[in-house]
């Protein structure tokens, strides 16, 4: 009986063992689609996975570092329960690298030994030339020169310099081949060490199967040190054609993590923005209290970005807060910038750099980035969920990641990929069909996500009395439809490249209007008429008098419409008496004086407009007017 009992004893604990026996299994997955976002970007994997009967710990491998542990949200089709998940970081491969950086440094310690001794061979070589250089000499002052003595010594001497040279020649390929091997290898310790302060990111899931089956897992997560911002290019080849519009995405990635022939998109949402609306706080008015301030904003802020070491930083993404308006500082650090009428700061950042944020009260700033220090803890998180035939998880306090629509996108070329934009309540995608890859080496990529021909109306402005050139605007109707985005664009006209333009969307109602630069073929010329610009005395007043004439030129092929604005003065006081002569069938505002005028002008034609007053005022009095 006891035998019995020793046994039954012993079975339990062996099927406690099994059953508590945990299966580990190291999954390798591929990203099969990425969503681009302003500022950050998700990552989206899937598998399908042997599950064994029991607890399985499923280690997605290999794994971007940036990872938010709280977006992490696991789907798994199959008959299992999702005990916990788990975000950490893999320092053993960063060991590894440690190891060959070592054994390289060995290397490069061993090459420098040679150079070394190359270098020394070559300094003892110079210094016996020199030597013999110094002693040619032959014979002394009483000595007897003979010939054969003469050829003796020449003989010698050439030889022995001869020998020298050819050594010396020799030394220095040598020299040259071992350089050559140090500059490689150090390229490659370089390389190994300028991404060595990451580890790779892992996610631990621990999955309870009924039995042994076939389950497919969905993985995505959000990323940091992503993102993307829009461009325009704009073209106009004629005022009686279509306006072009490539709408461009800026990209870049320094994930640590490579994305290679996936399917990559662009969203205007941005899942790190808050959704809590903001309040406003009174103003409470009372005496001594100061009215809000607001800054000077400016149409353009350029400047350069440098680090703790006063050294360009190419590459650094510089942002409206609160905008979509983005670019990127060139090689010499230098960066260039279109601010709309009520942006906000202005922010610079760059991988492995402290972000930094100004206020935009300067047509100029330049921006000193420091180093950040990066800490590689470890973060873990966990949930439990139960379903009968899917398993859902995510990461901790289950923060709500909303799924667009995927999207991909191409490189620049002449022609852009399909597309197709995707619509939700808090924002819209470009779909783009074609698989993409994108380097995690930060450098920004354009992409091409749609090319446009819009009717437009196009319509030229000038006021002659601040600048005589003609402005030439574009107003398109229906932009909604298009989910333009605030941006900077390039603007073309007739073929030439005018230059850079601000797309503001914010404030656009109804129609958006496209600023295309200056035309000269529209000639614009604004004159007084000396002969009826005069002043005389009546009485107790002084009366004086203006003309000008206003003299328009089409110098196109094409009819275009120009509204021309010009004014006169509005007196403020009952004793200026204002009197109009002529104006040429101008548009008058009495409220503020502006003359506005409507014109259409034939191909070649010129017009001339016409605008006469006077002004009666007491004569000890000056006004001073134009």
């Amino acid at each position: 009986m006891k035998k019995i009992s020793l046994f039954f004893l012993f079975s339990i604990l062996v099927m406690l063992s099994q059953a508590q026996e945990l299966i580990e299994k190291e999954i390798a997955t591929q990203i099969d689609e990425v969503i681009v976002f302003m500022d950050g970007a998700q990552i989206n994997r899937q598998k399908t996975i042997e599950m064994s009967a029991g607890t399985n710990l499923l280690k997605f491998k290999g794994l971007s570092p940036f990872i938010d542990a709280k977006s992490i949200q696991l789907k798994a089709d199959g008959d299992l329960n999702v005990l916990a998940l788990n975000f950490q970081k893999n320092y053993l491969n960063e060991e590894k690298k440690s190891e060959q950086i070592k054994t390289l440094d060995q290397k490069l310690k061993s090459l420098d030994d040679k150079i070394r001794i190359e270098k020394t061979h070559l300094s003892i070589l110079k210094e016996e030339f020199d030597f013999l250089k110094d002693n040619r000499a032959i014979g002394g002052k009483n000595d007897q020169l003979t010939v054969a003595n003469l050829k003796e010594t020449a003989a010698f001497y050439a030889d022995k310099m001869s020998s020298i040279k050819f050594k010396e020649i020799e030394r220095n390929e040598t020299l040259q081949l071992l350089e050559k091997q140090r500059n490689d290898l150090q390229k490659q310790i370089t390389t190994l060490t300028s991404d060595s302060n990451f580890p790779s990111g892992e996610i631990w899931v621990k999955v309870e199967a009924a039995k042994a089956h076939q389950a497919f897992f969905n993985l995505n997560y959000i990323v940091e040190n992503a993102g993307w911002f829009p461009s325009y290019d704009v073209r106009a080849k004629s005022i009686d054609q279509p306006l072009e519009i490539a709408y461009k995405a800026n990209v870049h990635q320094d994930t640590k993590e490579d994305w290679t022939n996936v399917k990559i998109s662009f969203s205007s949402s941005n899942p790190k923005s808050g959704g809590i609306a903001p309040e406003l706080i009174p103003y409470y008015l009372n005496y001594g209290s100061f009215p809000p301030q607001y800054a000077k904003k400016f149409n353009t802020v350029s400047g350069r970005v440098v680090d703790q070491n006063n050294q360009a930083i190419a590459g650094a993404s510089i942002l409206i807060q609160g905008s979509s308006i983005g670019t990127i500082s060139d090689l010499d650090g230098n960066y260039s910038i279109a601010v709309p009428t009520n942006g906000g700061n202005l922010v610079c950042s760059f991988i492995g750099m402290k972000t930094s944020e100004r206020s935009i009260d300067n047509p100029y700033i330049n921006f000193r980035l420091d180093s950040e220090i990066i800490y590689l803890e470890e973060v873990a998180t966990a949930a439990n969920f139960r379903y009968e035939k899917s398993a859902v998880a995510r990461g901790s306090e289950m923060q709500s990641i909303e799924m667009i629509t995927p999207i991909t996108s191409d490189r620049v070329s002449a022609m852009p990929p399909p597309s197709t934009q995707v619509e939700n309540q808090t924002g819209f995608a470009f779909q783009l069909e074609k698989p993409y890859s994108l380097k995690s080496d930060n450098k920004t990529q354009v992409v091409v996500m749609q090319e446009m021909k819009l009717p437009a109306d196009f319509q030229y402005f000038c006021i002659p009395k601040i600048d005589p050139d003609a402005f030439l605007t574009a107003s398109i109707t229906n932009w909604e439809k298009l989910n333009l985005m605030e941006a900077e664009a390039n603007v073309f006209f007739e073929d030439t490249y005018i230059g850079k333009s601000l797309l503001d969307v914010r404030d656009a109602g109804d129609t958006l209007k496209i600023s295309l630069g200056r035309d000269k073929n529209v000639q614009v010329k604004r004159e007084m008429q000396k002969d009826f610009s005069s002043k005389q005395f009546i009485g107790n007043k002084k009366e004086e008098s203006r003309a000008w004439t206003i003299q328009i030129k089409n110098n196109k092929k094409q009819a275009i419409n120009l509204i021309l604005l010009d004014q006169i003065p509005v007196p403020t006081l009952e004793e200026i008496e204002l009197s109009i002569q002529k104006l040429s069938g101008a548009k008058y505002n009495k409220a503020n004086g502006e003359l506005k005028w409507e014109l259409q002008l034939a191909p070649l034609e010129t017009k001339t407009m016409e605008v006469k007053y006077t002004l009666k005022y007491p004569k000890d009095r000056t006004l001073i007017f134009n």
